[in-house]
């Protein structure tokens, strides 16, 4: 079940802020600026606890530190990427304590689409556990390889795939139609997907977000993490009009697919 108290808010262009609140508090994740944080706060009566990043891209951090600089928020970061503003340097294995909010989150690290993005998963008491995923993982897509290799991408998406399946995957933009649009060249004949485009296409015509996703649906419609499926590993095959050897040389071709997209 959805958390009630989890709020994207839409920025930019097709970012999403995602807003954890409790009890008057806010968490806020990649604020890529400040304006919609600073609506949302005054509007529900919020005062902002805690800024997360994922990694270092503008449209990320680009309100980070004038919302702290109004609001007093700690901000909490990846370790080895410039931020214009972090208080906690983070990596793998470290934790985020945030008692007030019922949650600790343990923190991965995922290089792929930078060097040093990182993402934030835990269970809040009440709900099911919650993915910060930030341009890593998307609903049915991944990220483009602006730093990391297809190894690395693929390794990252694969540690985010074993989190529990419930997992609410929170992921910062609206690539959903568009990446769905892909995913069913690649698997025409996935059901779990056709469904998907169907439930997707109704909220975005109805004027709301298609996210969270699940890991669970990811699982069952994403390419990116179904390269072991002989369907997307077939589909990839023909694509790049040879064969591939393994599952990274599958993620290779279905990421340059991708990208090239229209």
């Amino acid at each position: 079940m959805v958390n009630n108290r989890l709020v994207p808010l839409p920025a930019l262009t097709d970012n999403y802020i995602w807003l954890l609140h409790h009890e008057g508090q806010a968490i806020v994740v990649d604020p890529g600026e400040a304006a919609p944080v600073e609506r949302h706060l005054e509007q529900a009566g919020l005062a902002l606890h805690t800024i997360l990043l994922t990694h270092h891209h503008a449209d990320h951090v680009g309100g980070a530190l004038a919302l702290h600089e109004r609001t007093g928020a700690t901000v909490y970061g990846p370790a080895s990427e410039r931020l214009p503003i972090c208080h906690h340097r983070l990596s793998e294995g470290d934790t985020v304590q945030l008692p007030d909010f019922g949650l600790v989150l343990n923190v991965l690290d995922v290089p792929g689409h930078t060097a040093g993005h990182i993402a934030y998963h835990g269970r809040p008491g009440d709900g099911a556990p919650l993915l910060f995923c930030g341009d890593t993982l998307f609903a049915a897509g991944c990220g483009r390889l602006f730093e990391g290799t297809p190894e690395q991408m693929l390794e990252s998406l694969q540690k985010l795939a074993a989190l529990p399946e419930d997992t609410l995957v929170c992921c910062a933009h609206e690539y959903t139609l568009s990446n769905l649009r892909w995913a069913l060249r690649v698997e025409p004949g996935n059901t779990m997907l056709q469904q998907r485009w169907e439930a997707a296409s109704r909220l975005r015509e109805a004027g709301r977000p298609t996210l969270p996703s699940t890991i669970r649906q990811e699982l069952e419609s994403n390419p990116f993490l179904r390269t072991g499926v002989a369907s997307v590993s077939e589909s990839a095959a023909r694509h790049a009009a040879r064969s591939l050897s393994s599952e990274v040389e599958v993620f290779a071709r279905l990421r340059e697919w991708k990208n090239n997209f229209k």
